[in-house]
């Protein structure tokens, strides 16, 4: 039997109860054996400031994963120079074996995943897992029609 994980990306700053909350939804709901939460080093494509160092949201991350045994924090954006690209990511992931790819992300960030770098290649990696963000509605016929794996 295939492991199923849940991948988590983000800023992180601060990781609150919202992050938390929606990937044991997503765990629950998707059969989910592990979540792990990838605290991006450099995003793309929200260039800013960040109030925490890399260390501090990994640090905060742990912390607040740390109650749910199904909970992981990974350095392997923060560990790599350069912007952190969720294809880089998941391929390293799916090179490593860990198991079934499913990214979790809100339907904000789904709504640019066109924008993304080799967005084809990451829908082809992971099954994409989009949750509902208030006052948010993608085009996701637009998106499909980008992106025909999704």
């Amino acid at each position: 039997m295939t492991v199923r994980i849940g991948i988590l990306g983000g800023t992180f700053d601060p990781i609150h109860n919202g992050h938390l909350a929606i990937a044991e939804e997503a765990r629950q709901a998707l059969q989910l054996d592990r979540v792990l939460f990838v605290p991006a080093a450099q995003q793309p494509l929200k260039r800013g400031a960040h109030i925490a160092t890399p260390e501090q949201r990994f640090a905060m991350a742990q912390l607040a994963c740390a109650p749910n045994p199904a909970f992981a924090v990974s350095r392997i954006e923060l560990d790599r120079p350069g912007p952190s690209f969720t294809l880089t990511t998941l391929e390293a992931f799916q090179a490593a074996q860990i198991g079934d790819l499913h990214f979790i992300l809100g339907d904000d960030a789904l709504a640019d995943l066109t924008r993304w770098y080799g967005a084809a290649r990451v829908v082809e990696l992971a099954q994409i897992i989009a949750v509902g963000r208030p006052g948010s509605a993608p085009d996701l016929a637009r998106i499909t029609q980008a992106l025909p794996a999704l």
